[in-house]
């Protein structure tokens, strides 16, 4: 069963059970799956469902930095549950440990590097572990290690 149709039965059991929050995020998944269908003029792999699914909840998170800043505390809760639900189709993370373990993979094939390799690690990092974290998180240790 591909991932699309995973959301549309969940979808259709938050119709039956009558969980409106859960409908509503889900309901907007397929929208922006659907826009993003239309405007690449063909079906949606898993891959690529993925990928906007990860958008999402950078967006979610983005937006929720916002509502702490703004001290709105049910916008904040309303956030977290829709990113929770969104989560629930994206693959396992990796933890912060094992990113940085395959940084240093990285850095090592590379050989040499200083501070200003940062992007090219940053790039090799991300095409390796693309889908299994965030770039923030990549990012962030990878400039903890040139820092170093």
């Amino acid at each position: 069963m591909s991932l699309i149709e995973i959301i549309r039965q969940n979808q259709l059991e938050a119709r039956k059970n009558k969980n409106v929050e859960r409908l509503s995020v889900l309901q907007v998944v397929l929208s922006v799956l659907k826009n993003e269908s239309i405007a690449k003029q063909k079906e949606l792999s898993d891959e690529e469902i993925v990928e906007s699914l990860q958008k999402q909840v950078k967006q979610l998170n983005d937006a929720m930095q916002d509502f702490v800043a703004g001290k709105r505390q049910d916008l904040i809760d309303k956030t977290n549950k829709e990113i929770s639900v969104v989560k629930e189709f994206l693959p396992e993370q990796m933890s912060e440990e094992d990113v940085s373990k395959e940084v240093q993979k990285v850095i090592s094939d590379f050989g040499e590097v200083s501070p200003s390799d940062l992007g090219k690690v940053i790039g090799l990092s991300m095409s390796k572990l693309k889908g299994k974290t965030d770039g923030t998180t990549v990012s962030r240790i990878v400039k903890q290690i040139l820092t170093k």
